[in-house]
């Protein structure tokens, strides 16, 4: 069956979706030999497709990891500045792998990772509506001010969907979202009066981190995986 060049390249796990159209507008891509410039062009398994000269599979595997991310690393595969980079705490046979979303500089916990470029797409899509759920200590006590977290926020003008908040004792919070845009939790709870000094992911969907160490990685089974995909 034939797929388009850029689904072929996202199932293939070496890009998402739109890094692969990006590859091919650059025109770094070539198949059988003849490199394109559009995405407007289909493959099959008899095709050959190479990246920047290398040839890639026509499909692998999709596989899913929990990584457990330490504080103070990026969340990227190279730092301009030269800081600490989750690849860096990975072996070698991981580093090929895609994280699913972001966790910031100093957020720790849950970052998902996969060879699968399309379902790391789907996993951060808000309309997936997949629960994230964090774990915030956060300066002060005084919560009065969290109901306009619960209830939706904007703030810089940029617009926060209702979050689940649960005081879960003196400075802590448990957080749930489902929408995942850049430092959220931390951006929405300083606008309320809350500022995060500790943050951390316990859980994205149906996966928790649980006593996986820090900086340690672990494959989730197939039949998760299944049941990840058929609720797309």
């Amino acid at each position: 069956m034939s797929v388009r060049i850029a689904k072929f390249i996202a199932d293939s796990g070496v890009a998402s979706r739109r890094a692969a159209e990006e590859l091919i507008a650059s025109g770094r891509v070539s198949i059988n030999g003849a490199t394109i410039d559009s995405p407007v062009n289909f493959v099959d398994e008899n095709d050959t497709v190479e990246i920047d000269g290398k040839k890639i599979s026509s499909r692998a595997d999709t596989e899913l990891y929990m990584f457990h991310k330490p504080i103070n690393t990026m969340t990227t595969a190279r730092d301009t500045r030269g800081r600490k980079t989750i690849y860096d705490c990975l072996n070698e046979e991981y580093k090929n792998l895609k994280y699913v979303g972001r966790l910031d500089y100093k957020t720790t916990g849950l970052l998902l990772m996969t060879n699968d470029g399309e379902l790391a797409r789907k996993l951060t899509l808000p309309s997936s509506n997949i629960e994230r759920v964090y774990i915030a200590t956060v300066n002060g006590t005084d919560f009065s001010g969290l109901d306009r977290a619960r209830r939706g926020i904007t703030v810089d003008g940029i617009k926060y969907a209702p979050m689940k908040i649960e005081e879960i004792g003196t400075n802590n919070l448990r957080i749930t979202i489902t929408e995942g845009k850049k430092n959220e939790v931390r951006i929405v709870l300083r606008a309320c009066g809350c500022p995060v000094r500790k943050l951390h992911r316990i859980s994205y969907g149906e996966i928790r981190l649980g006593k996986l160490p820090v900086g340690k990685i672990q494959k989730i089974s197939q039949k998760t995986i299944d049941l990840i995909k058929k609720s797309f």
